[in-house]
C-alpha cells in the first residue's frame, strides 16, 4: 500500500509540548502534544523543553518537516501525522471500521481484546468511550499485522460438536 507523504501547510506553538498542525491540502488541522517525543529523545530533544525554544518552531524542506533551533532538531511530517492519528479520539465509528478492516465479528474482536462482547458493543454503540489502551492496542493491530496473526483465534461457526465418551 503506497501513503501519499504528508506535507505541513502551518505550524502553531501552543502551551506546553503542544503544536497545531495544518497539513497541505486539507483543511483541518491536528493538535499534537509532543511531550513523549521530547521526554524519550534524550540529549538531543533536551532544548525543546525550553518554552523560548519550542516555541520557534517552523515548517522546513518544502513542508516536509517542522525545526527549530538552526535545523539541528526536526521532526518528519510522517512521524508528526503517525502521532496526531495516534492521539485521536477511538470512537464508535473508529471501533467499527477496525473490526470491519480486520473482518472479525463480535465475538472474536471481544475475545481479541480481552473483553466481554456486551462491552465491545457498548464501545461500538457509543455508550461507553474506548479506552485509551483499548483504542493504542487496535491501531497497532491494524497497523501490524503479526499483533493480529500472533493472538486472533478464529471462531468456528455453530454449536461446538458433542464430544463422544
Amino acid at each position: 500500500m503506497v501513503r501519499e507523504l504528508p506535507r505541513i501547510e502551518t505550524v502553531r506553538p501552543e502551551a506546553g509540548s503542544v503544536i497545531r498542525v495544518r497539513w497541505r491540502g486539507r483543511r483541518a488541522s491536528d493538535t499534537v502534544n509532543l511531550a513523549g517525543w521530547i521526554a524519550t529523545g534524550g540529549d538531543v530533544l533536551k532544548p525543546l523543553r525550553d518554552p523560548a525554544v519550542f516555541a520557534r518552531a517552523r515548517v522546513e524542506n518544502y513542508g516536509a518537516a517542522i525545526a527549530w533551533d538552526d535545523d539541528d532538531l526536526a521532526i518528519d511530517a510522517h512521524h508528526l501525522k503517525t502521532l496526531a492519528e495516534e492521539q485521536k479520539p477511538f470512537d464508535k465509528a473508529d471501533a467499527a471500521a477496525w473490526q470491519s478492516a480486520l473482518g472479525l465479528s463480535n465475538s472474536e474482536a471481544a475475545t481479541l481484546l480481552g473483553i466481554g462482547v456486551s462491552t465491545w458493543n457498548a464501545y461500538k454503540a457509543g455508550t461507553s468511550p474506548v479506552p485509551a489502551p483499548l483504542a493504542m492496542l487496535c491501531r497497532a493491530m491494524q497497523r501490524d499485522p503479526v499483533l493480529l496473526q500472533a493472538h486472533y483465534r478464529p471462531r468456528v461457526a455453530g454449536r461446538p460438536r458433542r464430544e463422544v465418551a
